[in-house]
């Protein structure tokens, strides 16, 4: 298992924040026991059918993605006005910060301001924490076929979501269960219920290496359009990005992350039902005995409240339906972060419950 060093603060580069709006242009402090100035921060509404909203520090504040859709960057100064020093501030958009409505922001922590990096044959700007397995990179995709981008994380990406900005394009995803023979072959759509596809050449062409991800040019990528891309690697006792295989039982699968999670998304892969990405953290009222659920690539409101399609533990993450989006005999992937670790990377329990 290819992890990078053990990280036992998890609060100093993931945070989930939960608000009501106002109306009113305001600051969200973050409530963990930690400060942290986030780099990337999804927005969503809770309550109301809404877009999600995606902003990170490399394209600035102002600017905003979607994942239920596969528009093109927008800039509103209304939704995110600034990342600070522990949290963020809002504008009086409607989305995140109407009078009443419920929200929750899922913060991550990369390397701040953005430097150039020539490690591929396409220069990026890139804010990397190799701490906790975490970049942001932007480039202009230029040339043609299996193409390369540095990604400053020093060590082989576990998953790699993509995004152009310039006009509508999917968000292709890669994590490296996808196929055990050539996983750079095969990509998601964050904003799709599609199963798993693949294309030769590929869509991350030349393919994963600690210092480069494959962009091919003309198949996933266009030349002249400029991208956003979030990768990951494991770090131990912070973050995990696996697979499972479904047992279409209300007792199902438990799925051991050795560690506590505050996050979990989770995809089907394969085609026989169409499948959303069902995210889940330990914020919102409800995650054991009746998890309740977001989903990446629609504009639904949170649901579940009267389901309990999954419950988090001290070590992993145990699945309670047979609903088609989490559990049918079928294959999955999965990204998680922690809450805390069930052993500290130097090998001591903690008091996770």
């Amino acid at each position: 298992m290819s992890y990078t060093n053990g990280l036992d603060n998890p609060e100093l580069y993931f945070q989930t924040v939960l608000w009501t709006g106002n109306g009113s242009n305001r600051s969200i402090t973050l409530d963990g026991s930690e400060n942290m100035q986030p780099d990337w921060v999804w927005g969503k509404n809770r309550g109301n059918d809404d877009n999600d909203y995606l902003m990170d520090s490399v394209r600035g504040a102002t600017k905003r993605l979607t994942t239920n859709n596969n528009a093109a960057e927008g800039t509103s100064t209304a939704l995110l006005t600034s990342f600070d020093s522990d949290g963020l501030s809002l504008g009086t958009s409607a989305g995140l910060n109407a009078s009443g409505v419920t929200a929750v922001g899922w913060c991550w922590k990369a390397g701040g301001s953005a430097s150039s990096n020539s490690d591929g044959s396409i220069t990026s700007s890139v804010s990397a924490n190799q701490t906790a397995g975490f970049s942001i990179l932007k480039f202009t995709a230029s040339g043609s076929g299996d193409e390369t981008v540095g990604h400053g994380l020093g060590v082989k990406p576990k998953m790699v979501i993509t995004k152009g900005l310039d006009a509508s394009s999917p968000w292709n995803t890669y994590n490296e269960n996808l196929h055990s023979s050539a996983p750079e072959d095969y990509y998601l759509a964050l904003n799709s219920t599609n199963a798993s596809s693949s294309d030769s050449p590929g869509v991350f062409g030349a393919g994963m290496t600690s210092s480069v991800i494959g962009v091919g040019v003309g198949v996933g990528f266009t030349s002249g359009q400029d991208y956003i891309c979030y990768c990951f690697s494991e770090v131990k006792s912070f973050s995990k990005f696996g697979s499972y295989v479904g047992n279409q039982s209300s007792n199902g699968s438990y799925i051991h992350l050795g560690f506590k999670p505050s996050f979990v998304m989770v995809k089907r892969t394969d085609s026989s039902d169409a499948a959303n990405w069902m995210m889940y953290d330990n914020k919102r009222l409800g995650y054991n005995g009746g998890s309740r659920y977001l989903i990446a690539n629609t504009i639904d409101p949170e649901g579940g409240s009267s389901d309990n399609l999954m419950d988090f533990t001290s070590n992993g993450f145990k699945l309670r339906s047979a609903n088609q989006n989490i559990n049918r005999s079928a294959s999955y992937i999965y990204m998680a972060f922690s809450e805390s670790s069930f052993v500290s990377s130097s090998g001591i329990p903690t008091n996770a419950k």
